[in-house]
């Protein structure tokens, strides 16, 4: 397999290692922790290559965005869920979400029904096609998944989602920053 050189890519295109090189010029003589630096920004830029790599691929047979196909597997998860719980679980505005819900609901893919105990709130849910649709795609996307991890070691796939998960509880939980 060929390896891009600097003429191959797009014009103002950078790669990691020439980001790199840059970052650590500037910010030569400054106190920085550049390992909670480079975690945070390699995790970054992993997440954006990730969610673009799901959309050109796996999600767009079945015309999905990301955060449609995020909402979708938040309603199917929990069955039944009120939006401002899809928007909090799927990290997005209650007024992005209005308009997911909107083109899913166009789409067949969601219902919302009213609240059984507030006539003022509603209930999410997939409709048959919704729920079909995910069976269909979701194990596409987890082979995708594990397209992904491919380069590391089955220990280290756990220990990246281990590490992960424990950045997640502590962000969630409000940990103080070290010092």
């Amino acid at each position: 397999m060929a390896v891009a050189g600097k003429d191959d890519r797009v014009a103002g295109q950078r790669t990691l290692s020439e980001t790199e090189s840059a970052i650590g010029e500037r910010l030569a003589g400054m106190v920085i922790d550049t390992s909670a630096m480079a975690a945070v920004g390699n995790l970054y830029r992993a997440a954006g290559a990730l969610r673009s790599h799901f959309e050109r691929t796996v999600l767009a047979p079945y015309s999905l965005s990301w955060t449609g196909w995020v909402v979708l597997w938040v309603i199917w998860i929990w069955d039944e869920i009120e939006p401002r719980h899809v928007a909090q679980e799927a990290g997005i505005s209650k007024g992005t979400l209005t308009g997911v819900v909107s083109t899913l609901e166009r789409r067949g893919l969601v219902s919302r029904r009213t609240h059984p105990d507030d006539a003022r709130r509603v209930l999410l849910s997939l409709t048959p096609v919704g729920e079909e649709l995910m069976r269909t795609v979701f194990p596409r996307f987890n082979a995708e998944e594990v397209r992904a991890v491919e380069p590391l070691t089955d220990e280290e796939t756990q220990v990246l989602a281990t590490a992960l998960r424990k950045v997640v509880i502590g962000i969630e939980r409000g940990d103080a920053p070290r010092t």
